[in-house]
């Protein structure tokens, strides 16, 4: 395997994002948690109910032999309504807003391109509000958001709101899914 990389994304709740990166080729790990804030190692409770700044957010490396940044943005933009600021469906606040945290010139070059592609292409009826910030910090969520959604998928949030954005993932792009979850 290739030397892995990480990339750092939040669009909406964790539980989601998790759900649909862990199951692409090339992904190696995923890990829930809170990016973007001022607060060293906050709890969930400190980033809802507090104003810590952090977004819920994911970290990946993954391998960019097997699946590019560009495509990992892609699939990013496509699983989530980033038009919409500060929300993710049902759940509203700064903690839910759509953002990449690049850690690279490269990284936020390919991000800006991705992004003005899709707003230019009427993807979406609507502007993306997506930010594009430099990474700064992440810190992993607590072990109960950790595989959330395999080890719930009959609760009613991973029914309602996270199997819609998996069946897009499987439809969209089927062949960037790892053969286990087909």
């Amino acid at each position: 395997m290739a030397q892995v990389q990480k990339a750092t994304f939040a669009n909406g709740c964790f539980w989601c994002t998790e759900a649909v990166f862990q199951r692409l080729k090339g992904v190696v790990t995923v890990a829930s948690g809170y990016a973007g804030g001022s607060m060293e190692n906050p709890t969930y409770e400190d980033v809802h109910y507090k104003d810590t700044g952090h977004a819920e957010a994911i970290q990946l490396t993954y391998d960019p032999a097997v699946i590019s940044y560009e495509t990992l943005l892609n699939i990013f933009f496509a699983t989530h309504d980033p038009t919409t600021l500060n929300r993710d469906g049902a759940n509203i606040g700064t903690e839910y807003r759509s953002e990449i945290f690049y850690a690279t010139d490269d990284e936020k070059e390919i991000a800006e391109k991705v992004k003005a592609e899709l707003d230019s292409s009427g993807a979406y009826d609507d502007p993306i509000m997506t930010a594009i910030t430099p990474y700064t910090n992440f810190y992993p969520a607590e072990d109960q958001h950790k595989n959330y959604y395999d080890s719930n998928p009959d609760a009613p949030y991973c029914r309602v709101i996270i199997d819609p954005k998996i069946h897009k993932l499987l439809t969209k792009y089927a062949k960037e899914v790892k053969e286990e979850y087909r």
